[in-house]
């Protein structure tokens, strides 16, 4: 019997973050898995009936994998976002001297997170999701034009067997999130690092939510000393400043795993 995740329980954004990335790692093995199987056979048995067979395997990964991302993002979303929001608007309540109530403005703001996070996670998912199905479609190609001719030439059939199996394997990775400008991230890595970076900005939407609540505009950034404001890189350095609030919602992180918090600051106008 397959081991079956408990279910995710709002918490540390940490541990979250580790448990997501563990489960789309494991998800992601059992993808790479058959598509070794489906190399093994194309090279020892090309013309087999076993490569059929491991390809339907492979599909069916596929969509393990899909329903796997689709659960933890689910998850994800509907639990942990709105705990973490909470968190910052009671912490901005708290700071000043107020309470945080479930108003339709923090409703409609969690909304929008869940939203917008769900199909990030999904959008970076898809890129594993479109390699593999590459390969698939590889692989049914090869069985159809290049297997039949594998006796031809001056290599063996076999021969021609594992380097045809070679090519496919290094053409269609499953191991990395490509990302658009080439950029490849394992998938425990980029699931870990999209974990907090949603976690981080979930927590800092509540904190900025509950200043605006409150008619305060300026808020005061606590950061890295060396974190700039639009990337760890900026020379505009984030730590200690004070930024309007409009501002500070466009930038609640400026790098993967940033640590960026905010505190309101009634006693400034701008």
């Amino acid at each position: 019997m397959a081991y079956k995740w408990p279910p995710l329980i709002p918490g540390d954004p940490d541990e979250i973050a580790r448990r997501v990335a563990a489960v789309l790692d494991q998800a992601a093995k059992k993808l790479a898995d058959q598509q070794r199987a489906v190399l093994r056979a194309l090279e020892h048995r090309p013309r087999g009936r076993d490569v059929a067979v491991r390809l339907e395997e492979f599909q069916r990964a596929i969509n393990a994998f899909r329903r796997e991302v689709d659960q933890e993002a689910q998850a994800f979303v509907r639990r942990q976002l709105p705990h973490l929001y909470e968190r910052g608007a009671r912490a901005a309540a708290t700071a000043l001297g107020g309470e945080f109530t479930w108003s339709a403005l923090h409703r409609d703001a969690v909304l929008a997170l869940a939203a917008d996070s769900y199909a990030d996670f999904l959008r970076r998912s898809q890129e594993a999701d479109r390699t593999a199905q590459q390969f698939y479609r590889a692989v049914r190609l090869a069985a159809r034009q290049e297997v039949p001719l594998l006796s031809t030439g001056n290599v063996t059939a076999r021969q021609a067997a594992r380097a045809l199996a070679d090519r496919l394997a290094a053409e269609h990775q499953l191991s990395h999130v490509v990302y658009r400008n080439g950029a490849r991230v394992p998938i425990r890595a980029w699931a870990e690092a999209a974990t907090l970076a949603k976690s981080a900005v979930a927590y800092n939407a509540g904190t900025l939510g509950r200043t605006r609540e409150a008619g305060v505009t300026v808020v005061e950034v606590f950061d890295g000393s060396d974190c700039g404001w639009t990337s760890h890189r900026d020379p505009d350095k984030a730590n200690r400043t004070l930024r309007h609030v409009e501002e500070a919602a466009e930038w609640p992180i400026s790098h993967p795993r940033c640590r960026r918090g905010f505190g309101p600051r009634p006693d400034v106008e701008w």
